[in-house]
């Protein structure tokens, strides 16, 4: 049996772990690096894999951190935005609520051919010197024992190329295998996070345009150009959304995510199953689907797609990224961003750890923040699908759900602040006070939507018309020192302390008798501030 040695080896040659293998060599050229990877590369484009849309993070991290921005302007498309239609059971697309922007706003978005950018990202790791061995199964994996001076040994991982048995051997290991989770099922670290919904997905070998689906002169001049179908369109219902995202080759993914116990899996896990499902809900794409069904390149569903893990990253050398780790949803596409700021621990940890620092403290810290992250973004999930019909509390938790972001988790991220320890030891305050009134907002949105009816007018939510939240965008790119960071998150929570009470005044309006008696005990210091909600309806 052939037996080798590296310095670092990364179980999974997709998204996270390509992208881990260039930032690692980015930041050490002389580290030996070894991506193992199942399948053969090129891989299939446009039917390839699921999670086409990136957000702000992510966007920034393949173009900025990975080098990436040719590649994605000349190859993939420009997002034009999330855009949601509140148009369940309704064809008259014209007639309903639409929630969206009017224009780009500054920091960009793509939509990616998952495909397209691994064969590129593949291609790009072997000019690195980086050896990425395709076709290789996994067999076995034994984890670094504890040598007897206290030291740990290596990781050793069997593995067959080309039906030939092989070992190798690191001082690292990283688990970038996507759900088969090599090494969160090895250490049974995968947990129940609460939030149990299902998705189906297919792409159709063509274009789906909403913007044909009427002809109404009103509803075409409030979104002329850029045109809509280049958005991330989301088709919303009660318990339920469906995705519209399209790919440069001309392909369409389209998908449904459902709570699982508003809307079952069986209903939908079919593409016939499917199709009588959006007859149903979403008429209008139905019969786009139905027209095109020819074209249907691929189908799959995943049950309970949604987990948490106990550990992402431990002292003994061992780190997890992407789908290996803990999942969220795809709403909001955040699979992206979580992988760049795993990678971003994960590389900054092997940095340390090589030069001869300790890492037992950093680990453990990154490990709370990374998990503190996560349980902040579930608590925009779980228990929400039911909002998701709600044309009045949907908008305002899209407001307050994209301020929470670009005001905190993408401040840290732009301003290269993930380890900087005394700018996150000084906002923790104001980190925890946050995620409480977050997890309050979430629950009052759901009582809303749960008690209160809604109009449903024809008329467009634009978020490029609201000037705070065009800025607040915008600043993502600004650069700040430390002091200055610190006080745009100061000021941000300020801004989202505004924006929860006007969300709970709003609610209340509509609802009189709508408790939030703890939420507005945690904004007993909301600086008063002129509107940030949008007009309400007429």
């Amino acid at each position: 049996m052939s037996v080798n040695t590296t310095d670092v080896i990364v179980l999974g040659g997709g998204l996270a772990g390509l992208t881990l293998a260039l930032q690692l060599r980015a930041r050490l050229p002389s580290l030996s690096i070894t991506v193992l990877e199942r399948n053969r590369f090129p891989v299939r484009e446009a039917a390839h894999k699921v999670g086409e849309s990136t957000v702000e993070i992510g966007a920034d991290y393949l173009a900025n951190v990975i080098g990436l921005r040719d590649h994605l302007r000349a190859c993939h498309l420009k997002k034009f935005g999330f855009r949601f239609f509140f148009t369940d059971g309704r064809r008259d697309i014209e007639a309903v609520t639409e929630l969206g922007a009017s224009d780009y706003l500054h920091t960009p978005g793509y939509q990616i051919d998952r495909g397209l950018l691994e064969n590129h990202l593949a291609s790009l790791v072997q000019t690195q010197g980086i050896t990425l061995i395709s076709g290789a199964t996994v067999r076995d994996i034994a984890m670094a024992p504890q040598m007897e001076d206290g030291r740990l040994g290596a990781h050793t991982v069997s593995f067959e190329e080309s039906e030939a048995p092989r070992e190798l051997r690191s001082q690292w290991l990283v688990d970038a295998s996507g759900r088969a989770g090599l090494l969160r099922r090895k250490l049974d670290l995968q947990t129940d996070n609460g939030h149990h919904a299902n998705a189906v997905w297919f792409r159709l070998d063509t274009r789906i345009r909403v913007d044909d689906w009427s002809a109404d002169p009103d509803w075409q001049a409030r979104c002329a150009k850029p045109e809509r179908w280049l958005s991330t369109n989301h088709l919303v219902g009660p318990g339920y959304w469906v995705w519209l995202i399209p790919l440069s080759g001309g392909a369409h993914s389209v998908g449904i995510v459902a709570d699982a116990k508003i809307h079952p899996l069986r209903e939908m896990n079919s593409f016939d199953r499917a199709l009588d499902w959006l007859g149903r809900h979403q008429p209008r794409l139905a019969e786009s689907v139905a027209a095109a069904r020819g074209s249907l390149m691929d189908f799959a569903a995943l049950k309970h797609f949604s987990y948490g893990c106990r550990t992402v990253f431990s002292t003994r050398r061992w780190a997890l990224t992407g789908e290996a780790g803990p999942f969220l949803d795809p709403f909001y596409s955040p699979g992206t961003d979580f992988i760049a700021i795993a990678n971003t621990y994960i590389t900054d940890l092997i940095v340390r750890e090589q030069a001869g620092e300790p890492i037992d403290m950093r680990a453990a810290l990154y490990e709370r923040f990374y998990q503190s992250f996560y349980d902040s973004t579930l608590d925009l999930y779980r228990d929400q699908y039911r909002i998701f019909g709600h044309a009045e509390a949907l908008p305002a938790k899209v407001l307050w759900d994209y301020t929470y972001y670009w005001g905190v988790l993408a401040q840290l991220y732009f301003q290269r602040r993930l380890t900087d320890l005394g700018a996150l030891s000084t906002l923790k305050d104001e980190l925890l006070a946050l995620q409480s009134i977050n997890r309050e907002v979430q629950a009052l949105l759901r009582d809303w939507a749960d008690r209160a009816a809604a109009t449903n007018p024809a008329r467009l939510l634009d978020q490029a018309a609201l000037p705070w939240f065009a800025e607040l965008n915008r600043t993502l790119g600004d650069t700040l020192d430390r002091d200055a960071f610190i006080q745009r998150l100061r000021d941000n929570h300020g801004l989202l302390l505004s924006l929860a009470a006007q969300i709970l005044q709003r609610a209340r309006e509509s609802l009189p008798d709508l408790r939030g008696d703890k939420l507005e005990a945690l904004l007993s210091t909301a600086p008063p501030r002129q509107s940030l909600l949008f007009p309400t309806a007429a």
